[in-house]
């Protein structure tokens, strides 16, 4: 598993905003860090909802920064999360964020698509076509499916990734595509391997290396 090493991270985009790499996102963040969360509101947020942060992901926020610079629109700060054009903070059971003493039950894909209605029958009953996309819609955006997980990242379009933070899969990524109906996946590195934040960070980090 990938240890974070934050001088690297500190070198490498520092090199990043000189070269200004064609990189997505990177015109949001610049290549640029919040100032380091304090150790004491790390702790804060983690009395809060009753759950320790992963190692990586700790260190990243008081040894690096607070959100910032990173893959796709970069990294939230703690407790925060994407709405519209900007961030917002988010609450447990907020209709986005599930209640993280709770277990991350998922171990695989998950996309039910099994009870979305048909377009067809927008023109034969468009009210029956109505009520049974909000059944489905309640089903399929249930805060519960991200219980003990927090959002890190969005890739725009309410595509986002999401760090298990309680349960068997503490630790890893999973990448929350309802938006385009692609469900939650287990978020995967080049190689194949599971996602940890520093490894994702990583590769992030060399694939930007690599652009001009």
């Amino acid at each position: 598993m990938t240890r974070l090493d934050s001088s690297r991270i500190t070198k490498t985009l520092a090199c990043l905003r000189k070269a200004k790499p064609n990189v997505f996102g990177a015109e949001s963040h610049g290549f640029l860090l919040n100032q380091p969360l304090s150790e004491a509101d790390a702790i804060a947020f983690e009395r809060l909802h009753s759950v320790i942060l992963p190692k990586d992901y700790r260190q990243f926020l008081t040894c690096v920064g607070n959100g910032g610079a990173g893959p796709f629109y970069g990294i939230f700060p703690l407790g925060m999360m994407d709405e519209d054009f900007g961030l917002r903070e988010w609450q447990e059971e907020d209709g986005s964020v599930g209640v993280l003493t709770e277990p991350f039950l998922l171990e695989e894909g998950w996309n039910d698509l099994s009870n979305m209605p048909t377009a067809d029958l927008i023109d034969q009953n468009q009210s029956e076509y109505d009520r049974q996309l909000e059944a489905f819609d309640r089903n399929y955006w249930r805060t519960s499916l991200l219980n003990g997980a927090v959002p890190i990242c969005h890739e725009g379009c309410a595509l986002r990734i999401w760090l298990v933070v309680n349960g068997a899969q503490a630790g890893f990524l999973w990448e929350d595509s309802r938006s385009e109906h692609g469900g939650i996946n287990p978020l995967m590195l080049a190689g194949g391997s599971p996602a940890t934040f520093a490894s994702w960070y990583d590769e992030w980090m060399n694939a930007c290396l690599t652009e001009r």
